[in-house]
């Protein structure tokens, strides 16, 4: 099965600040601790979110589109997957979500870690 293309392409990559301090950069969260962990290991900081960021802006340019779904109701979500540069110069695996709105701007949704492959 061929990869999809990424023909239309949103004009604007977002993400809201507080994503990355109070969910995946922090280790007490419930939900977002073990990716907080899992960023930690690679030099991500709390005390520089911005870095995080940064990398997973970078996300949709250098991993691959592997999905690009459109819901019954007309919502857009580009899934990637693939490395992200980390302070420590390995490139960690992560999958990233993206919800596209209608005005063509993407909005950073979630990263999940690629653990395995």
């Amino acid at each position: 099965m061929p990869r999809p293309d990424l023909t239309d392409q949103p004009s604007e990559w977002l993400i809201e600040p507080r994503k990355i301090s109070h969910y995946l950069l922090n280790e007490t969260h419930q939900a977002g601790g073990p990716k907080a962990r899992y960023f930690i290991r690679f030099g991500f900081s709390p005390a520089d979110p911005n870095r995080l960021a940064f990398a997973l802006l970078e996300h949709p340019t250098k991993g691959d589109l592997v999905r690009d779904e459109t819901s019954s109701a007309g919502d857009r979500k580009l899934i990637f997957e693939g490395p992200i540069q980390s302070p420590d110069g390995r490139a960690p695996r992560v999958r990233t979500v993206w919800s596209v709105r209608p005005d063509g701007h993407a909005r950073f949704v979630t990263a999940v870690p690629l653990t395995r492959g």
